[in-house]
């Protein structure tokens, strides 16, 4: 790998912003500071390394003349990892991504987000819609985040080692076990945390600005991923080929209609 190449994908060292109750969210910027500024999130189980570094996200973004601000979400990465489910309300997920914004004095930003980061980008566009210009949201359900996984089945496993049946209760086990630095404790309390309070996305409140929702054609959320697109009145959506749920970030097609819609 030449050294050009190596500085595009290289992780800097994180830089915490702290939240009103005390947790640590770790931050990472690429790129010249006057350029527009995209704030990347990523998805349940991952971290900025798995769903923008190592997939060229942030290559590319800084090729297209973009500055790139990427977080780990609290219970990720190198954030702090609380263990209380009221950490993970969708309130302090939004409140996090505003904190960052404050942080960096950046008024308004472009928005990238998977999965879990996507589902976050909703409510933020919604929210505090003049802080966001447009909105990458991949791989965002029309329903209930993490509502297929069975709580129960996952603690035992954690506590009594009782293997678990539920085959998309193991998938997710799986994703969150394959990125060594997760905490299993703290993403379980993620997915009990995303149940408290309104964590779906209201299709009668979509975001204003332009959007773009892209989701893998093998995907099971493709058509309702399809049909959330449909609410927002500047929305458009995009179909990855040949990907689903858990390899479309790495998907080049996926990253150059992202990238391109960026841009502006």
């Amino acid at each position: 790998m030449d050294d050009a190449l190596t500085a595009l994908t290289t992780m800097p060292s994180p830089q915490f912003v702290m939240t009103p109750d005390g947790d640590r969210i770790a931050t990472y910027t690429w790129g010249d500071e006057a350029a527009p500024t995209v704030l990347c999130v990523h998805g349940f189980g991952s971290s900025t390394r798995d769903n923008w570094v190592n997939t060229g996200w942030v290559r590319d973004l800084q090729r297209a003349g973009l500055r790139v601000l990427a977080v780990d979400q609290r219970g990720h990465g190198a954030s702090d990892k609380p263990r209380r489910p009221g950490a993970y309300e969708m309130t302090s997920l939004v409140g996090d991504l505003v904190n960052v914004l404050d942080t960096y004095l950046l008024d308004t930003v472009r928005y990238l987000g998977y999965s879990l980061g996507g589902r976050v980008g909703w409510q933020v566009a919604v929210d505090v819609p003049t802080r966001i210009e447009r909105a990458v949201l991949g791989g965002i359900p029309d329903g209930r985040p993490l509502e297929r996984m069975q709580i129960d089945q996952v603690h035992a496993y954690l506590e009594e080692g009782r293997a678990v049946e539920d085959a998309v209760t193991r998938r997710y086990v799986a994703l969150a076990e394959r990125v060594s630095t997760n905490d299993l404790h703290a993403l379980v309390a993620l997915a009990e945390g995303m149940r408290l309070g309104d964590s779906d996305p209201d299709p009668a409140s979509p975001p204003p600005q332009p959007v773009l929702f892209a989701t893998g054609e093998d995907d099971p959320i493709l058509e309702q991923s399809r049909r959330l697109a449909a609410t927002a009145p500047h929305g458009t959506f995009v179909e990855i080929p040949g990907r689903d749920h858990v390899n479309a970030p790495g998907s080049r097609d996926f990253r150059q209609a992202g990238v391109r819609f960026l841009q502006g």
